[in-house]
């Protein structure tokens, strides 16, 4: 059996995890992290890069956070049922990180990269909490990312995420989106895919005789 790829060796020692988070707002200095949800992507036997470990989470609004009623309808997310079984967004932002960390060190990554569905909007909100709850460990790199908008775009001629996983010819339920966990499944499928198309696709360049004159 032939040894899959190591992690560490195809992203420059960045683990790449896939991040969606649900808030109340576009600013991510003033509005609330509602949901997160965080997907370790992991090589398999056959060599194809697939989503590994998960966690998702409700959020309870830090202190004073600002709710934009139009994100509340639109997302669906009653910030204050209890059903949702939400934690403190300390306490959410540490688990995230202590999964992300568990993965690097068995990866032996350096590492994570963020990936997301317009990944500078998830990025900026993870980094606002980290310094709103003094977390000093982030995991994440402070400034690079992978964003599945633009590669979907380049891929698949759409940036949209519902329409970019149809024209993959990968399911989406427009019911279930907007959910953390949904939406970051989804992405990590998206990003799963068109990396393992493009290996693909080198593979098959490289293994293409060379033209001799």
């Amino acid at each position: 059996m032939s040894v899959p790829p190591a992690i560490k060796d195809r992203f420059r020692g960045y683990l790449p995890v896939v991040v969606d988070i649900e808030t109340a707002g576009f600013n991510a200095q003033t509005d609330a992290i509602l949901e997160i949800a965080a997907i370790c992507l992991e090589y398999n036997q056959q060599g194809q890069l697939q989503p590994g470990q998960s966690l998702s989470l409700a959020v309870n609004p830090f202190a004073n956070a600002n709710l934009e009623q139009a994100a509340l309808d639109f997302t669906g997310i009653d910030p204050w049922d209890p059903e949702r079984n939400a934690v403190e967004e300390q306490s959410a932002m540490q688990q995230i990180f202590q999964l992300v960390r568990q993965q690097i060190k068995t990866s032996e990554c350096n590492r994570a990269i963020l990936v997301g569905h317009n990944s500078h909007f998830d990025h900026g909100f993870i980094n606002a909490a980290a310094a709103r709850n003094q977390i000093k460990r982030n995991p994440f790199h402070p400034f690079s990312s992978f964003d599945t908008a633009t590669l979907a775009g380049l891929a698949f001629g759409h940036t949209v995420l519902a329409k970019a996983c149809k024209l993959a010819g990968m399911s989406f339920d427009n019911k279930e989106a907007h959910s953390a966990l949904y939406d970051a499944q989804k992405t990590a499928e998206l990003f799963c895919l068109i990396v393992n198309r493009w290996q693909g696709m080198t593979c098959a360049l490289d293994s293409q005789p060379s033209e001799t004159n």
